[in-house]
């Protein structure tokens, strides 16, 4: 018998057991995917930005110190409607830290991995599935590919966007395709970054800059590129040369001669909300539940925030006697994490839809909105506390103290 049952040993799922494992608590993580396979270098391009809260919960529970030097400090952030005159910069004072820390995937991934696979308290069962899984009055009771079976009072689904414990679970999830494909890669560029994160914003989609440290080759940056779907099979079939000299026009040469790039890969961007987080003895986390569109960066400390918030409710729930189960227990991670996260969703989504009208009288309004917030203090220190992902009732983990 274990404490809880974590389906999906990702970023968010392998975060949950090492903090739940900080806390004495249990836990036995099941995915089906070769460690070999998703820790190789080419597995996963992308790179992420952890806002500072989520940070402090990785230093709490000690994954904080395995990522010492490899990540990039984001201590400024602009934002502008294409290249036109207007813009926005969010630049934190000298005494409050930068506003996150850029990382490659693949260092997180790392960093969490070997984590899950040092803690006493975290029984990681790579190359796994959960073949049936019941979930009852009694208990949770699963059994795996390998015929092994795993009981536990709770089971928490971290699969992802298409989690098939939530669709098991007959959970109802909003969920639309926006006509847009997010195109990925990491890029050399001649100038430095400064510590910059660069959002221009486009009619087919944010135009995201992002710095990464420098290696022995020179200034890096990763960039998050949006085009209409229609467009992206031409753009992927472009040369590099000739994608880079498309990249280097939109954002007008600020960074200098561009080159080499990394491979580029693309995904395409949808919207999901799951109507609720929780049914008899389950518990959704990061994209099982929730899927935004990536224009604010905030996907995976969403996922994050998940994390810090069940991690406070079970420990609390133990330390009570109660059946980590209890449906009551759950109404309370349900209640804090549902509203969070759909004002989040329906946010990105309105600045999405907002951004995404074409025309020069829509353009000079969104630049007028862009100039009034960088000259209004408190709108604008708000914003930052967003970006930080300070906003809101903060579970003690995101302020940087064990529950």
């Amino acid at each position: 018998m274990t404490d809880v049952l974590i389906l999906g040993a990702g970023l968010v799922g392998s975060t949950l057991a090492i903090a739940l494992d900080a806390h004495g608590l249990t836990s036995v993580v099941v995915d089906p995917a070769d460690p070999a396979t998703i820790l190789a270098a080419e597995h996963d391009g992308r790179a992420s930005a952890v806002a500072s809260a989520s940070h402090r919960m990785l230093d709490a529970i000690g994954v904080g110190q395995r990522l010492t030097g490899q990540g990039n400090p984001i201590r400024s952030i602009r934002v502008s409607d294409g290249l036109a005159p207007g813009k926005l910069d969010f630049v934190p004072g000298e005494d409050d830290g930068a506003l996150g820390t850029m990382y490659e995937n693949r260092q997180l991934r790392h960093a969490l991995h070997a984590a899950a696979s040092e803690a006493k308290g975290v029984d990681l069962r790579m190359q796994r599935r959960a073949v049936h899984v019941d979930r009852g009055p009694g208990g949770v009771t699963a059994t795996l590919d390998d015929g092994a079976v795993v009981k536990a009072p709770l089971l928490i689904a971290a699969e992802g966007r298409r989690s098939p414990t939530r669709e098991a679970a007959g959970i109802t999830v909003a969920r639309w395709q926006y006509d847009h494909v997010a195109m990925i890669a990491t890029f050399h560029h001649e100038l430095p970054h400064e510590d910059c994160a660069y959002e221009i914003f486009y009619p087919a989609g944010p135009f995201a800059i992002l710095p990464l440290l420098d290696d022995e080759r020179g200034h890096r940056s990763a960039l998050v590129w949006t085009v209409d779907a229609k467009d992206a099979p031409g753009m992927l079939k472009l040369s590099d040369r000739a994608w880079l000299a498309e990249a280097e026009k939109r954002m007008g040469g600020f960074l200098g001669a561009l080159g080499p790039v990394t491979a580029r890969t693309s995904y395409p961007l949808g919207f999901h909300h799951a109507a609720r987080l929780t049914a008899e003895r389950l518990v959704l986390v990061g994209d099982a539940g929730h899927g935004i569109h990536p224009i604010a960066g905030q996907g995976l400390n969403l996922g994050f925030r998940d994390v810090a918030a069940l991690v406070e409710v079970l420990v609390e729930g133990k330390r009570l006697g109660l059946d980590l189960g209890d449906a009551e227990l759950l109404k309370r991670y349900d209640r804090w994490r549902g509203w969070d996260t759909m004002m989040v969703a329906t946010a990105t989504d309105t600045l999405t839809r907002l951004f995404g009208v074409p025309g020069k009288a829509a353009s000079a309004i969104r630049r007028f909105g862009i100039s009034a917030v960088d000259r209004i203090p408190p709108l604008k220190a708000r914003f930052m506390g967003e970006a930080r992902g300070e906003s809101g009732d903060l579970p003690k983990l995101l302020q940087g103290m064990t529950v």
